[in-house]
């Protein structure tokens, strides 16, 4: 396996690995739909990391790591808050169109 797969694989890890422990250690009642949801947004949003090697590509990989890592916790909030946002949008245009 080259590098950069190895790379890319362990940003997953690690970003799923930060997302299910947030879940876990969050005051929400734990299911299964949620706990598999939030551990493969923060898998994906934890890769998504690697795109800083486009910018910077002799970048350490333990600063790629934590980017990852950050990413994979910080990054589901913001998609949920966004998400949340659009559907008050459309919950409210479609209360003005009754």
């Amino acid at each position: 396996m080259q590098e950069h797969e190895r790379t890319i694989i362990t940003l997953g890890i690690l970003g799923g690995i930060a997302a299910a422990s947030r879940v876990l250690a969050g005051a929400e009642p734990i299911t299964l739909r949620l706990f598999v949801g939030r551990t493969l947004l923060g898998s994906a949003l934890g890769v998504s990391a690697a795109a800083m090697l486009v910018r910077y590509p002799n970048l350490d990989p333990l600063a790629i790591a934590g980017a990852g890592t950050a990413m994979g916790v910080a990054g589901y909030q913001i998609v949920e808050i966004f998400l949340r946002h659009m559907r008050r949008k459309l919950d409210e245009k479609e209360n003005k169109e009754e």
